[in-house]
């Protein structure tokens, strides 16, 4: 037989975007609990809104399993006396297990005892376990109340916990589980009782209270599409936005208000910002157009919805009067103008202002410009917009409102008369916002992007705050992340360490030591990015360690690794050996040039390696500039049949130490080539 079990923990309102973090650690708790005590269930799922975090288990075993062991004990020579009898150390070790002496069995050389253990009734386990799966649960704040030591992230208010229809006891807090949970706060008569555990979902509905967060939002999404729709538009809803209004309410209703058509004179993203980011509003758009209409959900009934409208209305009012008034004053002048003030705005402590650093964002477009071959309109318009990419931090639109921090840049400088390239590359070049945002799509917003992002993390390597664990408040490794796919989507080949030395002499790094570590710190930091990069890719990670003998063109890196992937899902396996024999080698002659003469090629295997080196060398030179790694790949295992025929036909290790120098530096000569696409050392053999 089986039962449904509830747990639900009442709480005042929990913050909106911890909620998903509560439900997902309340089920993994509770079915690594039930697995430990060997009770079996059907279905585990978890249920919240703002008030409340429910745990449901279903067809909930009402026994423990029997458990079964075998617990070993002492060695057999210990464990029984020259005439077979059990000394005290086995029948300590039998006491200890509740057998008598006589039961244990004797096997590897060991006595063990055969342990059964029959499952207890689950309703007597249950009070302990769910107070410590309510104790277990962990939050990034934690609050104290009332003269109470405990911590939670709100004030336990009530405690429901029933298996069936019986009350399990237990107590948190001075709370007291029991079957009475609490309604909604305007629409419900207050308190009301959990017949059985399996009525949870529809006894909270009575209440007003739609507990299913999934039923919820999708209440919500068709709420908002209708209200829409009646209005005439269509609702622009925000993924993150519905997740947080999703645990903002327990019976959500939508209700569409409207604000005054002068506001759509502002830019599009002056209007929506304060009315999503701030009031939790979805916009509504009609043909891609904003409209003076907004969508809100109301955390209760049908009832007084004019009187709640006018309400958000007044507020919205205010917050577009905000934005309409510093946009009125930014507009006093020009975007470039803006950008003096810069001059007061540090950037980072011994990294001067802003305004210094977008100084160095001129010169560094430039130079990423021609390093990956930009047309000449494409350098003039990233040059122009890493001038004015920062100019808009001061404005006082984004002052107030930061998230529009580059929308406002490229409102403001198409407003001045900038091209639409520059004032696309002001937004652009802080792209990506966040994990999942879109790269730059033009040319002159990658180049900005690109310039911003080394400047910033080779600036703040060189005051030694390079992320360590889950710390990083300058958000590097998003950066660091943002530059590796930008190259790798946009397909640029740039060399990472020139772009660094770059980085460093506009930052007047000029001590040899600190360039030096600087270039591997950078590096090495790259590397992690670029292998989780390679990993998302479906790139083995024996080719991911083959590939990263140099990462300085972290776009030839993925090319190089895709082709040697590919590679070694077909015969390599002799070719890799003789690749491996050949480094294995060579790497061992440190003190030994790579290079070769001709006159101390006795024996005609070791000059048809030197004449297949020489003929592999000039074609993989050509397939590497022209990136044809897989060509460069299929020329290389050319070699391996003459490295073969080599090893085979001389003795590398000679008594005439020219003679040995000489086909050492052969085969140095033939692994540098090989390394040029991969060490397959690395590569792992089946």
């Amino acid at each position: 037989m089986s039962k449904t079990l509830l747990l639900e923990i009442g709480t005042e309102e929990v913050p909106a975007h911890v909620m998903p973090g509560i439900l997902s650690q309340l089920k993994e708790n509770a079915a690594k609990t039930f697995e430990e005590l060997r009770i079996e269930y059907k279905n585990i799922k978890t249920l919240g809104t703002p008030r409340r975090s429910a745990l449901l288990v279903e067809g909930l075993a009402e026994r423990q399993a029997d458990l079964s062991k075998e617990n070993r004990g002492p060695a057999v020579n210990i464990a029984f006396d020259a005439d077979g009898n059990p000394t005290k150390a086995a029948q300590g070790f039998a006491r200890g297990q509740g057998v008598k002496p006589e039961e244990l069995v004797t096997k590897d050389g060991y006595v063990y005892a055969m342990v059964h253990e029959k499952g207890g009734q689950t309703v007597d386990l249950l009070g302990d376990t769910l107070k410590g799966l309510v104790d277990g649960l962990n939050f990034p704040n934690n609050m104290h109340w009332a003269d109470l030591d405990y911590k939670f992230i709100r004030p336990l208010r009530w405690l429901v916990a029933l298996y069936g229809q019986d009350v399990i006891d237990f107590e948190v807090a001075n709370v007291k589980s029991g079957r009475t949970s609490r309604g909604h706060r305007f629409l419900s008569e207050g308190d009301f009782e959990i017949a059985n555990a399996e009525d949870y979902v529809e006894a909270c509905r009575k209440a007003s209270i739609i507990v299913d967060q999934n039923e919820r939002c999708e209440m919500i999404r068709q709420q908002i599409a209708e209200v829409a729709a009646a209005n005439g538009g269509q609702a622009e809803v925000n993924e993150d936005l519905l997740e947080e209004v999703l645990y903002l309410v327990e019976y959500p209703t939508a209700l569409c208000g409207k604000f005054d058509e002068k506001y759509l004179a502002l830019p599009a993203e002056a209007v929506i910002t304060p009315m999503r980011d701030h009031q939790r509003y979805f916009p509504v758009l009609k043909d891609g157009q904003l409209l003076p209409l907004f969508i809100t959900i109301r955390n209760g009934g049908k009832e007084h919805l004019e009187t709640v409208q006018h309400g958000n209305e007044r507020v919205l009012r205010a917050r577009l009067e905000d934005a309409q008034f510093f946009f009125d004053e930014d507009r006093k002048k020009t975007l470039e103008q803006h950008g003096e003030k810069l001059k007061t705005v540090v950037f980072q402590d011994g990294l001067g202002t802003i305004y210094d650093k977008a100084l160095r964002l001129e010169v560094l477009a430039g130079y990423i410009a021609d390093a990956i071959g930009a047309n000449e309109q494409d350098k003039k318009d990233a040059v122009r917009a890493a001038k004015l990419a920062k100019a808009d931090l001061v404005t006082g639109m984004v002052t107030e409102f930061t998230e529009l921090q580059g929308v406002m840049g490229r409102e403001y400088a198409l407003l001045d008369g900038e091209t639409k390239a520059v004032a696309q590359a002001i937004d652009e070049h802080y792209m990506p916002r966040f994990a999942g945002d879109s790269q730059p799509a033009s040319v002159a917003g990658r180049i900005v992007s690109l310039a911003d992002k080394i400047d910033t993390i080779v600036g703040t390597f060189s005051r030694g705050l390079i992320p360590t664990g889950s710390q990083d408040p300058f958000a590097l490794r998003r950066q660091a992340l943002g530059i590796v796919n930008m190259l790798k989507e946009a397909q640029y080949h740039i060399s990472l360490s020139q772009l660094v030395a770059k980085a460093m002499e506009l930052l007047n790094i000029a001590d040899a030591g600190q360039q030096a570590k600087l270039q591997n710190d950078v590096a090495d930091f790259m590397k992690l990015r670029l292998k989780n990069v390679l990993a998302d890719a479906g790139i083995r990670y024996d080719v991911v360690d083959a590939v990263f003998v140099t990462v300085d063109d972290i776009y030839g890196v993925f090319l190089r690794a895709q082709a040697v992937n590919e590679a070694v899902k077909q015969d390599m396996e002799k070719t890799i050996q003789a690749f491996v024999r050949t480094g294995n080698i060579a790497r061992k002659a440190e003190d030994v040039q790579a290079a070769v003469e001709t006159d101390l090629l006795a024996e005609q295997v070791e000059k048809d390696l030197c004449k297949a080196y020489e003929a592999a060398a000039s074609k993989v030179e050509r397939e590497i500039e022209a990136q044809d790694y897989a060509g460069a790949i299929a020329t290389l295992s050319q070699l391996a049949a003459p490295i073969d025929a080599f090893f085979d036909g001389v003795m590398v290790m000679d008594k005439d130490e020219k003679i040995k120098n000489n086909r050492l530096g052969l085969l140095k000569l033939v692994d540098n080539l090989i390394c040029q696409v991969a060490d397959f050392s690395k590569i792992v053999l089946a």
